[in-house]
This record gives structure tokens, C-alpha cells and sequence, in this order.
């Protein structure tokens, strides 16, 4: 079954998640919210990683590293020696390669059997990675990170949550736009019957079906940090980013002050970051080695 699995996730991505759809965007990209609207949000969630990583170290593990996809992801990097770039998918490497360069060593690697020694990087970076490893095996992940992290250094995870219960509150909004889409769109086939423009209507965008993918489980928070406990993880639970990539396409739009929204929900998850994320959609589960830096 954890064998099978790998396979599908690897295939997918070789074959299907970064295939290139345009210049530097993936397939992938269909997970993320890229419009001018979200795109200070996103990009000042994405830097949130570099608050807890060594300002300086020779390695950082990127675990599941992808092709790098986006400018903020090579930040993390940017004061180490070599960024090592660990991923199942060998056309996640190649395209990795083409970003990192030099800079980079390229590891066909599974994230819960690093082939590693232990302790060797000052940082470690895992962005939505974990929940694509089999259920029963996603703690082996989390136990290897921490297995091959220098004391005195951090690892910045990121995942999201099963059911994020912030998002279950908000549902109704995605609910509503959807309804005034629905009658939007009537209304502007109306309109375009009579052969009548409407310069001052907003522009209608349905949400998007939900992509077909491959393998991914998440957990709860109270399960997880049960498991941290237990296997003697120092782990902090903060928030990476709290709102999920249908509610804003659904929600956050220019013409209803979208910028401005998205900056006050940044302050609150900065200002709160334990209960964003502990009930936002997507977690940054920050572990700390003790020890000191040798």
C-alpha cells in the first residue's frame, strides 16, 4: 500500500504536477491563488518561512523541494553554502536545477527515509510535502526531519489542515458568492442577449472545480500535537497562511477592497499566530533542536 502510494505521487508529479503550462508556471499552480489581488498576501506568507530559519548556515534541506516554483521560495537559501534539494519526482530536480543553479545539490529522496547522517543542516524548509506520504508513515517524516537537524537550528514545515475550522466558520462565504455568481451570470446572459453592454459590471470568475490530484491526508491539530508530544518533538504550531485558496478566489476580489482585507487578516495571523494556526487552513509547524550551535 505506503509503496503503491509513492509511485502515484511520484507519477503525478513527473508527468502531470510540474509539467509547464506557461513561461515558469506549472500545472501545480491550479492550488494557488495568482491573482494581482492575493499576490502581496501570498508573497508576504510565502517570506514568513525566513522568521525561523538560521540566518546563516553550509546546508539547507529543502525536503520535497519541487522545481521551486516561486521568487520567495530561493530566500530561504540565500545564506547558506548549498541548498539541497530532496524530491521523489526527478522533474521536480531537473527544473529545480534550472532556479537554483550552482547553489544547489539534487537528491532523489522520499522525505521519511532520508538519506542523510544526522545532524547535518542548519535549516530545513518542507512546504506541503508531508501530507503527500502515507498516513501511517507521515510521523517517520516529521521524526527525519528532526533526525537531521543540527541542535541549536530550526525546521519551517508547512501543510494544511483535514478540517480547518476557520474555514468551516467562513464557508457560508464561499456559499454566497457563489449564489451571486450564479444570478451574475444570468443576468449578463440577459444582457448579452439584448445586445446590450454592461462597461461598469464586475467581472464574474465561478469558482473552479477542484483540480484532480493525487495522494494527500492531513491531520488535526489535536491529534498532531499529541504525536509531537509523544515522540518528543519540541514542535510549535503558528500560521503560515489562514485562508484557504477557494476563499479568496471566492471572496477577496480588487472591487470589494480585497488588498486592504487580505493586509488586516496578515496583521491578525502575525499578531494571533497560535489560534490562526491552529484553525487556519495551512499550519507553519516551526521545530526547534535543542542544544547549541557547534
Amino acid at each position: 500500500m505506503t509503496d503503491h502510494t509513492r509511485q502515484e505521487v511520484r507519477a503525478f508529479y513527473d508527468q502531470v504536477g510540474w509539467s509547464q503550462v506557461g513561461e515558469g508556471l506549472y500545472q501545480n499552480a491550479r492550488y494557488e491563488d495568482l491573482r494581482p489581488v492575493a499576490h502581496e498576501y501570498i508573497h508576504r506568507c510565502h517570506l514568513r518561512i525566513n522568521r525561523f530559519l538560521a540566518q546563516s548556515g553550509k546546508y539547507l534541506l529543502d525536503a520535497g523541494s519541487g522545481p521551486v516554483q516561486y521568487p520567495e521560495y530561493l530566500t530561504y537559501s540565500e545564506s547558506y553554502q548549498y541548498r539541497v534539494c530532496a524530491d521523489i519526482s526527478i522533474t521536480a530536480l531537473k527544473e529545480a536545477r534550472q532556479r537554483v543553479g550552482q547553489h544547489g545539490l539534487y537528491v532523489v529522496a522520499d522525505v521519511s527515509r532520508l538519506p542523510f547522517r544526522d545532524e547535518i543542516f542548519d535549516g530545513i524548509v518542507s512546504l506541503h510535502t508531508i501530507h503527500h506520504v502515507p498516513f501511517e508513515e507521515q510521523m517517520v517524516a516529521y521524526q527525519e526531519l528532526y533526525r537531521t537537524l543540527r541542535p541549536g537550528r530550526s525546521a519551517a514545515v508547512v501543510n494544511g489542515w483535514q478540517t480547518p475550522a476557520l474555514m468551516q466558520k467562513l464557508a457560508w462565504t464561499i456559499r454566497l458568492q457563489g449564489f451571486i455568481y450564479k444570478w451574475a451570470e444570468r443576468f449578463n446572459r440577459i444582457i448579452l442577449q439584448r445586445k446590450v453592454a454592461s462597461p461598469t459590471a464586475p467581472a464574474v470568475q465561478p469558482d473552479r472545480a477542484a483540480p484532480t490530484g493525487t495522494y494527500t491526508v492531513h491531520w488535526e491539530p489535536a491529534p498532531l500535537k499529541a504525536e509531537f508530544t509523544r515522540l518528543g518533538i519540541p514542535a510549535e504550531i503558528r500560521s503560515w497562511r489562514s485562508l484557504s485558496v477557494r476563499f479568496t478566489r471566492a471572496v477577496m476580489h480588487g472591487w470589494l477592497g480585497g488588498r486592504l482585507w487580505l493586509r488586516l487578516v496578515f496583521w491578525l495571523e502575525d499578531r494571533f499566530p497560535k489560534y490562526f494556526g491552529e484553525n487556519g487552513q495551512y499550519p507553519l509547524i516551526v521545530i526547534r533542536k535543542p542544544g547549541s550551535v557547534s
